[in-house]
Parts: structure tokens; C-alpha cells; sequence
């Protein structure tokens, strides 16, 4: 049996910390991983901006217990989503913004913001809301997910399987996520029936695909 190893020795030096043979074999694949690593920082930045704007809209479904439900699922989930990517973003050298302002400004999709003023009182102005102007948030920040994630499963595909096997875990979930709101939006505004087949997750934010291994009861 001989000696030789094939994969044993690259172009990066035995010892040498400062290269990552990560990085270097997407480079030889035609991948920049500079490139890909700015575009998961914004990807990840929408998902976490999206978990916080939606703990706003979920807190407004007031009456709709059952869409409340429906939005903590996608809430949990995309909470998910920025943490089973974040490392990712340390595997292909870089690092989150320290400063949250700047990581939420970077975010691949616009603020999934309560669609009304907020009084000088500090309070939302609810005389104008109602959960069809919800759901219709709700529906268009998924399907800037949706664009999102597609993006990163085209770069990632046959070139560089770790991150596209997280993408488009993301993607599954964040395409189910659109499907239960146009079901939501369709009744509460057209009184149309337009199922997506969702009744509801194992536990809340069970994030069946995207979820690694939990850590901690947290995540």
C-alpha cells in the first residue's frame, strides 16, 4: 500500500494560521469566499432584524391568536436562521459588525416594520391597523427570503457544500413560511381559501430544517 497521501499537503503550509484551505479550495472552484461571506453577513442581518420586527407585528395580532401563533413560528425560525449561519460567517474569516447599527443597515431585506406611525405617546397608532396590514408585512418579508436565500443557493451550488446545505435548508423553511401567510392574507382579505397544509410545528420555532443541534434550551 503506498505512502502517499494525496490530500495530505496543499498550497498552504503545514502550521500556517493564516490561510484557511476552507477558503482556498472554493477560490479554486471559482467562488471569491470574501465575496459569498459579505452576502451571508446581510442575509443574516435580515434574519435577525426580521426576529425583531416580528416580535412587534406578533405583539399587534391582537384577537388572532391563531395567526399570532403562525407569525412565532416564523419568528423563532428566523432566529434560527442567523444563528445556523453566523459561524459560517467566522469559517470564511470575517466577523458580525460590532456595532448592531451597522449590521442591521447592512440587512438584505427592508424592516418588516408595524405599517403605522407611532403616536407621541410612544405607542402604534391602532386606530389605522389591522391584521391584513400584518399579514401583508408579514408575506413580503418572506419573500425577500425567499430571493435572498435562492441568490446564495445559485452561488453555493456544486461549489461549496456547507454553506449551500444551510441555504437551502433556509430557503425550504423561509418558502413554507410564505405559503402559511398567503393562506392567512387570502382568507383575512379576499375570504378566499388558498391552503398552504400548515397546522402547526412541534413546539414553537421547532425550525424542523434549519435548527443544528440545540445547544442550549434557547436555540
Amino acid at each position: 500500500m503506498s505512502d502517499e497521501k494525496p490530500h495530505a499537503a496543499g498550497d498552504v503550509d503545514a502550521g500556517d494560521t493564516s490561510e484557511r484551505v476552507g477558503m482556498a479550495v472554493l477560490r479554486e472552484r471559482g467562488l471569491e469566499p470574501e465575496e459569498l461571506r459579505e452576502k451571508l453577513i446581510d442575509a443574516i442581518g435580515a434574519e435577525f432584524t426580521t426576529y425583531y420586527y416580528y416580535t412587534n407585528l406578533r405583539m399587534h395580532l391582537a384577537g388572532h391568536e391563531d395567526y399570532k401563533e403562525i407569525a412565532e413560528d416564523a419568528r423563532l425560525e428566523d432566529r434560527a436562521h442567523f444563528e445556523l449561519v453566523a459561524p459560517r460567517v467566522y469559517e470564511l474569516g470575517g466577523a458580525l459588525p460590532n456595532d448592531i447599527r451597522d449590521f442591521a443597515d447592512r440587512a438584505s431585506c427592508p424592516d418588516a416594520a408595524v405599517p403605522v406611525p407611532m403616536a407621541g405617546d410612544g405607542s402604534f397608532d391602532t386606530d389605522s391597523l389591522s391584521a391584513e396590514n400584518i399579514l401583508e408585512v408579514l408575506l413580503e418579508a418572506e419573500r425577500c427570503a425567499i430571493r435572498t436565500w435562492s441568490e446564495i443557493c445559485d452561488m453555493t451550488h456544486g461549489v461549496d457544500p456547507r454553506t449551500y446545505d444551510m441555504a437551502q435548508r433556509i430557503l425550504q423553511e423561509e418558502i413554507e413560511h410564505e405559503a402559511w401567510f398567503v393562506e392567512l392574507l387570502s382568507m383575512e382579505r379576499d375570504g378566499e381559501i388558498n391552503p398552504a397544509g400548515h397546522f402547526v410545528r412541534g413546539e414553537p420555532g421547532d425550525a424542523p430544517l434549519s435548527t443544528n443541534r440545540r445547544f442550549n434550551d434557547s436555540a
